[in-house]
């Protein structure tokens, strides 16, 4: 039963991906901005959505653990498994100052995380208020910043803004919804071989909820509009940081685990370096990023389970 509903799962992400990917071209077209900034406000935020319900309802069941660790699991997993398997199939060039930006924003929320581990900071009303300030802020940045290359949305079929809407909507749903099928069944089995929360949540349900990046990561290398997967990827993180850590603490007070304050942030905050190394020494993500990533996301997986 858990197979044939992990098929259901992988097919619903699919589908998912390819209208969310479909009606996010158009409607970067429509409002004239790039795939790039289509990708890190809207889809990034549509996307984010799987952590933000498993955070929430984690931290109403009191097992905030589960929360934080599915939060850093999910960044680790979309800089160096998503970004990874994007670039190893279609290469990011020409990389420009507003993606660097991005990352230097990962690299500073990474440092904001070990900050609140160390001092034993909580996440509560105020890191709520001052999140969700800065997630805005950031993102109303973002289309003031960017413009379109029109090169970049030439695809058969025209929709108008509505329609495009609905298709993102609609996509994201289905990658809410897919990925949602394979972390219950995920969870189920690791729980029977009684692995601690923050592991679970770090590993297995980080990897399910950054199922919806990946499955849109890899159709946009597929279509070769990778730059809206890269955005994708970088907001996502942001996302997460700031909009799911933030709503969730206004659920209850929580704190970072030592488990996580340990090591993971600090791996986390690694593998964003050597993004932020690629894209501004190379100005390139290709397939020797690719590679790296993919190695160090398994060996990291293999690390934390032995």
């Amino acid at each position: 039963m858990n197979l044939f509903l992990l098929l259901i799962g992988l097919t619903l992400l699919i589908g998912g991906a390819e209208i969310t990917v479909r009606g996010s071209i158009n409607i970067g077209k429509k409002l004239n901005v790039s795939l790039f900034v289509i990708g890190i406000v809207i889809v990034a935020g549509g996307t984010s959505l799987p952590e933000l319900a498993s955070s929430i309802n984690a931290v109403l069941a009191d097992h905030s653990d589960l929360a934080v660790g599915a939060v850093i699991g999910s960044n680790i997993a979309n800089l160096i498994l998503i970004m990874a398997a994007t670039s190893f199939l279609t290469p990011i060039d020409n990389i420009n100052n507003n993606q660097i930006n991005q990352a230097w924003i990962n690299i500073g929320l990474a440092l904001i995380l070990i900050c609140m581990s160390y001092f034993f900071l909580p996440f509560n009303y105020l890191y709520g208020f001052i999140a969700i300030f800065f997630l805005f802020l950031i993102m109303v940045l973002q289309f003031k910043k960017d413009s379109l290359i029109v090169s970049e949305v030439n695809q058969k079929g025209d929709y108008s803004i509505i329609f495009s809407l609905v298709l993102i909507i609609v996509g994201i749903l289905l990658l809410i919804y897919g990925s949602d099928l394979f972390v219950d069944s995920a969870v189920r089995i690791a729980n029977n071989l009684n692995i601690s929360e923050a592991v679970i949540g770090v590993s297995l349900v980080a990897f399910g909820t950054s199922l919806p990046e990946l499955a849109v990561g890899i159709l946009s290398a597929v279509r070769r509009k990778v730059d809206f997967a890269l955005g994708n990827v970088l907001g996502s993180n942001i996302y997460n940081v700031l909009g799911v850590l933030g709503i969730s603490s206004f659920f209850g007070n929580f704190y970072i685990p030592s488990v996580l304050g340990s090591e993971d942030l600090f791996f986390m905050l690694f593998v964003t370096i050597i993004l932020l190394g690629f894209m501004f020494f190379i100005k390139r993500l290709g397939r020797t990023y690719g590679l790296i990533g993919l190695i160090l996301y398994f060996g990291y997986i293999f690390y934390i389970y032995n």
